[in-house]
């Protein structure tokens, strides 16, 4: 019924367009904008742009087809919506680090009523900073050192349930329940297992129609998760409220959250937390989900690989006493091949490939100009799969990694240890 709703919607919206085209265009005439010069591309039909090339065929084929036309920046029209597309180092470095100031997140309105108009990623400027370095923080390595043998525990509580069962599995959607059980753990601590199925229920309702189409239709997957949306903060609610009553004092990501006091002394709101953690769910369970799903199908594909990387891990295992003892923070230090496939299967599966920003002023970029209100995407994909930046970029090759793996990981660990004191 929805898709039926969805495809009746988009002909009206489409013919619509179409047939008023020829006075859009007359009004378009002497507009400002003409007398810039536009990066190259092409803005497709009218309103709806290039969006039915892009998700008719491999987003990564219409991205390269795109770079290999018109070159690093480009021009085109998606959902509706105007887009410069940055396919370099150096371009997504300008959007999101020198010049961020610039450029804004954005996402559909029907996305942020979902996760909550409070969540970190919708904001700017002096809110999303503190969240940020709040959530850092509460994520610091000191704080995942701690979680090791509880995220071990699951771990191998997972694997022995899928054993036990005899059948062949899903296996994203065993990764989905597996990262959400860590999202958590790392958010409330050990929680009460009747809070946590409820969480779970409401959460799978919410993200089963975070993507649908946006109507509020009874019984549409949308409407479904706009009331899921709503439990969910009541739940939330009272675990915040049994927490206050028993004047409970813990580490985790709500911890610190309701424990959080600005210069001004004032404190996080219920629908501030609530936002976040859903927010927070949402951004590591469904990109940590897939990214070891990947991992495991480049495993499953190099049996010399996946052989090393299981005597790297079993020679681990017989350290601690056949299993009997559990994994620490020191001895996750020592998986530097595991760690190099980690970050080969960062680049080469690319889980988030754009990230999506509007120009919040007229930018100048390259002797290009990008338009205010323009949405703006550094496209991580290409940058990741290039040959001039990694030699045979569709091959699945950790020794790439080789020179920097353990230089990184001593990096982040001396980061963290100087960013986050007497923070």
């Amino acid at each position: 019924m929805e898709t039926i709703v969805f495809i009746i919607l988009y002909v009206i919206l489409f013919l619509s367009t179409l047939l008023s085209y020829p006075f859009l265009r007359k009004q378009k005439r002497g507009f400002p904008i003409e007398r810039y010069k536009l990066p190259p591309g092409s803005m497709g039909w009218p309103y709806i742009g290039e969006t039915l090339q892009l998700y008719s065929q491999d987003p990564n084929i219409f991205f390269l087809t795109k770079q290999k036309r018109y070159g690093e920046i480009f021009k085109t029209q998606i959902l509706g919506c105007p887009c410069v597309m940055l396919a370099s180092p150096e371009a997504a470095r300008f959007v999101l680090v020198t010049h961020a100031h610039l450029f804004k997140p954005t996402y559909p309105k029907s996305k942020e009523m979902m996760i909550g108009p409070w969540a970190l990623f919708f904001h700017q400027g002096e809110y999303h900073t503190r969240l940020r370095k709040l959530v850092q923080y509460s994520l610091a390595p000191d704080t995942i050192r701690k979680l090791i043998p509880d995220i071990e525990h699951i771990a191998l509580s997972a694997l022995d349930s899928w054993a036990a069962s005899g059948q062949v599995i899903n296996t994203f959607y065993e990764m989905k329940k597996f990262s959400f059980d860590v999202g958590i753990l790392s958010i409330f601590g050990h929680l009460d297992g009747g809070y946590k199925e409820k969480l779970e229920e409401n959460y799978r309702i919410v993200d089963k129609g975070y993507n649908s189409f946006p109507t509020k239709i009874p019984g549409s997957a949308h409407h479904k998760a706009l009331q899921a949306r709503k439990r969910l903060n009541q739940i939330l609610s009272e675990i915040i409220r049994e927490r206050k009553e028993k004047r409970l004092v813990e580490k985790d990501l709500l911890g610190h959250l309701l424990n959080f006091k600005d210069e001004k002394g004032e404190t996080l709101t219920e629908d501030q937390i609530a936002d976040n953690v859903i927010g927070i769910l949402f951004a590591a369970q469904d990109t940590t989900a897939s990214f070891i799903t990947w991992i495991l199908k480049f495993l499953h594909d190099d049996p010399k690989l996946l052989e090393a990387v299981k005597a790297e891990q079993k020679a681990i295992y017989e350290s601690n006493n056949g299993g009997k003892e559990r994994l620490t923070w020191a001895q996750t230090r020592k998986m530097t091949l595991t760690y190099r496939v980690l970050l080969e299967g960062l680049r080469m599966a690319s889980i988030i490939s754009f990230t999506f920003r509007e120009a919040v002023v007229d930018v100048e970029y390259k002797g290009y100009l990008i338009p205010k209100g323009w949405k703006v995407m550094p496209l991580f994909r290409n940058i990741h799969h290039n040959p001039e930046f990694f030699s045979d970029p569709h091959d699945f090759d950790p020794s790439r990694f080789e020179v920097v793996t353990v230089l990184l990981m001593k990096i982040i660990t001396i980061f963290y240890q100087f960013y986050y004191t007497d923070k």
